[in-house]
């Protein structure tokens, strides 16, 4: 999968979990400074991740990410 499709992939996902409109989203969208989640949020995110994109996360990975692009780095590095 290419960089492109992954990070449109995850930003969709992201929407979803965060309940926010995907165009609104970027690479540099911060977690906690702009979507201001729950931890709870990340849960489903980090579920979703893994069952869509069959990768295994760590959860505490996961929340260490500032932005959307550091959990696209993540990501592809467990691909």
């Amino acid at each position: 999968m290419e960089r492109k499709e992954l990070e449109a992939q995850v930003i969709q996902m992201v929407a979803t979990s965060y309940k926010q409109d995907a165009a609104s989203l970027s690479t540099e969208t911060l977690f906690k400074e702009d979507l201001g989640g729950a931890s709870i949020q990340m849960v489903a995110l980090v579920s979703e991740i893994e069952n869509e994109l069959d990768v295994e996360l760590m959860l505490a990975d996961a929340s260490g990410c500032a932005t959307i692009g550091d959990l696209v780095d993540l990501i592809e590095g467990e691909m």
